[in-house]
């Protein structure tokens, strides 16, 4: 089986960050499930996309009974119940060993395309697009199954001609299904790996989630340089923008 590199929009390289724990993790809470696709399927699913701060990640990941055994007996699972270092951990297997494709959408490159899209869904159907187009350049695949969200023709319109040849399942708690599970860790660490690095990049550690600790350390990156340094690591239409040019006032 060919292995496969990420594949993914133009970023500067960092190192995998672990950050605060998300949630304990049990070996008796697994959820992860199998769906019988002879040919194997794809999975995919995002991160970023309630973060003020960072990108969009989407991530794709295809597996057959084989690798489905692997990653549960690895214990992936959706990332949300997992913690952060779990997340990075399992995720470095996940890229070493089973074919995958990334899309990632810094901040700057997210709020141009939000500026022309206005519309969060499109956007991601966009992204979830491109990292299915991209890994069926290299693994044979007849199913794709991913995460509802909005109208499910988004993610159809936006798929080009290989993507339309497949069947397309959309499903509310998709991270239920081990491919999907194991798109939402890669696509987690990803989304961890960046927010690390723009970190380094502004000097103001930048919190996960929109939260009143986000508002702070925006206004940090605000005081230290200017709406534009802002913008280069923020999704700019959150209602936090608002808040932190607030708080900034004297």
């Amino acid at each position: 089986m060919k292995k496969i590199t990420r594949k993914n929009t133009p970023f500067p390289p960092g190192p995998a960050a672990t950050g605060e724990l998300f949630a304990p993790e049990t070996a008796a809470d697994t959820e992860t499930a199998k769906i019988a696709a002879p040919a194997g399927r794809i999975g995919t699913d995002e991160s970023g996309k309630g973060d003020y701060f960072g990108p969009l990640v989407v991530a794709a990941v295809w597996a057959n009974s084989m690798i489905e055994d692997k990653l549960l007996g690895w214990g992936v699972r959706d990332s949300k119940k997992l913690t952060d270092k779990r997340v990075v951990d399992l995720a470095a297997q996940i890229m070493v060993e089973i074919p995958h494709a990334v899309v990632i959408i810094g901040p700057e490159k997210y709020n141009e395309l939000y500026a022309k899209i206005r519309n969060l869904n499109r956007l991601l159907a966009w992204a979830h697009a491109r990292a299915i187009e991209n890994l069926l350049e290299d693994v044979a695949c007849d199913m794709v199954i991913a995460d509802k969200f909005g109208d499910e023709k988004y993610i159809k319109d936006a798929l080009l001609q290989k993507g339309r040849e497949v069947t397309l399942i959309q499903q509310v708690r998709a991270e239920s299904d081990a491919a999907v599970a194991a798109a939402s860790v890669v696509a987690r660490a990803n989304f961890l790996e960046r927010l690390a690095v723009l970190s380094r990049a502004v000097g103001v550690e930048l919190r996960k989630g929109a939260s009143d600790l986000v508002d702070q350390a925006g206004v940090q990156v605000l005081r230290a340089g200017g709406e534009d340094k802002l913008r280069g690591v923020a999704k700019w239409h959150f209602k936090n923008t608002q808040k932190i040019l607030h708080l900034n006032k004297p």
